[in-house]
């Protein structure tokens, strides 16, 4: 075979964006940091120049090559080397299927002889995202693309929001109500109820605060996901013992409130173990986390002790402004034509997740065979899944080896108890020999999936590794949090967990297989059919499968919400390197400053900043006690910091269950 026919496809993530790329080229190819620092040609040939933005890739780093028959890989003189399966050369052979490393990229390689084309499948035009229906706030895989939220020619909001700054009083002469407030909360969820629960707990009356959403549980839309991905009430969080959003002191923690009931209930046992689990987690005893339903109750018992009920409207928020009085001006519906607006002085920005995130080759699938049943994200409502399984048996395909994926794979072994008639094929894109390593430390590794009790190590939510992240450059918070490094997807340290895989494997009902997806079909039977890049044989079809299941995670990119989208662009805000909104370590909006007036954000609408578990329970309340604290230090009204004796007072009518 000649050698020029034979193509070569690369895959690997990105270390930051985790972005899988795939591309499928002839050598030779060049690896840099630079594009123009790369040849345009070599030997005669034209070259494909890949770039890879990192420090560690030098401008030109590598170049790949046929030479006698054989591709070979050679180092250009880097700084940091080319690894070849983990060994460093000046030059080396590569054979189908080895890892090539540079920098930070680990670069699958394979063979693949080029066949006849076949016809394209339908790539969908739009994102490869599910957006959250506006207006029932479910996950909607049937929406077209997000379109800006204040075009020119929308009656609302008004032409004049296409002004830096808005009158307020042009705002009143549009006829529509105009309420105005001093703090204001655009999201109405966990991270809105964080912040406005501390400024209650610091002095805030509620006739001072309003809360936008559309629903009017704070964890409506948490809840939902979590049940949609398989966690029901009794099933536990991947969250801490102390990460307690109704509790901003952290005590009693989840596990001794947990304790105490189990005691009260003669359940003696269970008692003592909850509290052996937080003294001795996690060298002794797995990692201790709370019920789902626990935690949600004990988030209505604080929302009705503020007075939640009091501060939220119904409304969803269609833009922001500055006004020319050195506020900010909000435009929301409240349904079916019905607008209006807020003007606030201090706002806070907490919209979660704004989408789902769907594999390419799923959404060409669904746009091409309108089939939302077979082909499911993990976060939608797919409970017909298992039903359909529990009654007929059959075959699923799982993508993603995350936390979400170890809860699917859980709930089909549960099934498979009722019906053994049931096996599934877990997908994934390379094999993960072992875990990322930071100093002397590094995450074990089961099945080509990294196991740790949380999303991110502990030191990152109080310890050294928060410091460090809090004083670094927007530059080297990226590398920090990167998947290579602090990041990356993993699932929890659990026994349970590891003992379904490996009776799986045992049994012959579970298989992992690593493999690049090409497209994903349906046959005359409605079988799904999906189609893979081998390493030696090309393109080649797995066995057909009833379900398939992603199972990859959120998207929070900025671009996928309307709201942020327009915020971003009409003020040309920065993002930072991980494309999200760039905040001060008060996690403050900084160029949105208007005169005294302050915007503040949080969550996930924030990673990349100066804190890594932005999302998690004990990141919003980070998050919202550095927001408060320098609401304080701005001399916000009727807002007083909280000192050791007003925090204690605060928390004694926790205890007793008093308003604030």
């Amino acid at each position: 075979m000649n050698s020029g026919s034979i193509e070569i496809q690369l895959f690997w993530q990105e270390p930051v964006t985790g972005e899988q790329r795939e591309p499928r080229l002839r050598a030779p190819i060049a690896f840099g940091r630079e594009f123009a620092r790369m040849p345009a040609e070599h030997k005669g040939q034209p070259v494909t120049r890949m770039v890879l933005n990192h420090d560690q890739v030098s401008r030109f780093h590598a170049l790949i090559e046929w030479e006698q028959g054989q591709l070979m890989a050679t180092d250009q003189g880097s700084v940091n080397g080319v690894y070849v399966n983990g060994q460093r050369h000046t030059q080396a052979i590569l054979n189908n299927g080895d890892l090539l490393q540079i920098g930070p990229y680990v670069i699958s390689i394979n063979f693949a002889v080029p066949t006849a084309p076949s016809p394209p499948p339908q790539v969908p035009s739009r994102n490869s995202t599910i957006q959250f229906n506006p207006n029932t706030n479910l996950p909607d895989p049937t929406l077209p693309p997000q379109q800006p939220v204040t075009p020119v020619s929308s009656n609302f909001p008004p032409p004049v929001f296409q002004q830096q700054q808005v009158s307020v009083q042009a705002l009143y002469a549009t006829g529509l109500p105009v309420d105005e407030t001093d703090y204001l909360a655009v999201g109405a969820g966990l991270g809105s109820f964080v912040w406005v629960d501390l400024l209650r707990i610091s002095g805030v009356p509620i006739d001072k605060i309003i809360v936008l959403g559309i629903d009017k549980e704070p964890y409506a839309r948490y809840k939902l996901l979590c049940q949609n991905s398989q966690i029901p009430l009794h099933e536990r969080l991947r969250s801490n013992s102390d990460s307690c959003p109704d509790n901003i002191w952290g005590w009693p923690s989840y596990a001794l409130r947990e304790a105490w009931h189990d005691f009260t209930k003669g359940r003696l046992n269970n008692s003592v173990r909850h509290l052996w689990q937080v003294f001795a987690e996690p060298t002794f005893i797995e990692t201790y986390t709370p019920r789902s339903g626990n935690v949600f109750d004990s988030i209505d018992r604080e929302a009705k002790r503020i007075g939640w009920d009091k501060m939220y409207r119904f409304g969803r928020v269609l833009a922001i402004r500055k006004t020319d009085d050195g506020r900010y001006c909000i435009a929301y519906s409240r349904g079916r034509g019905n607008h209006a607006f807020f003007v606030c002085r201090y706002l806070h920005l907490a919209t979660g997740y704004p989408a789902l995130q769907f594999l390419p080759h799923l959404q060409a699938y669904r746009d091409k065979y309108g089939d939302f049943k077979s082909v499911v994200n993990a976060y939608e409502e797919h409970n017909h899944v298992y039903e359909q399984l529990e009654r007929q048996g059959g075959r699923i395909l799982i993508q993603g080896r995350g936390i979400v994926a170890s809860r699917i794979l859980q709930r089909v072994y549960e099934v498979r108890q009722k019906n053994p008639n049931i096996s599934i094929l877990h997908l994934m894109r390379s094999p993960k020999p072992q875990g990322n390593k930071y100093g002397n430390s590094q995450r074990s590794v089961k099945h080509h999936i990294e196991l740790q009790p949380f999303n991110w190590p502990k030191a990152c939510w109080g310890g050294e590794l928060r410091e460090m992240l809090e004083k670094s450059t927007p530059d080297v918070r990226k590398e920090l949090i990167s998947n290579k490094v602090w990041g990356g997807t993993t699932t929890a340290d659990r026994l349970d967990w590891q003992r379904i895989t490996e009776t799986g494997i045992a049994e012959g009902w579970y298989k992992i297989q690593f493999a690049v997806v090409t497209r994903v079909e349906q046959d005359a039977r409605q079988h799904i059919i999906t189609y893979i890049q081998d390493k030696d044989f090309g393109e080649i079809q797995l066995p057909a499968v009833d379900f398939i299941i992603d199972a990859t995670g959120l998207d929070a990119k900025v671009k996928e919400s309307p709201l942020l989208k327009d915020l971003v662009e009409h003020y040309n805000l920065p993002l930072n390197p991980m494309q999200r909104l760039a905040v001060a370590n008060d996690f403050e909006l900084v160029e949105m400053r208007n005169d005294k007036a302050k915007m503040y954000a949080a969550g996930t609408i924030t990673f990349g900043g100066p804190y890594a578990a932005v999302d998690s329970f004990l990141g919003l309340q980070y998050a919202a006690l550095y927001a408060v604290d320098s609401l304080a230090a701005a001399r916000a009204p009727k807002l007083h910091r909280l000192d050791p004796v007003s925090s204690f007072r605060q928390w004694l009518k926790w205890v007793f269950n008093q308003s604030p």
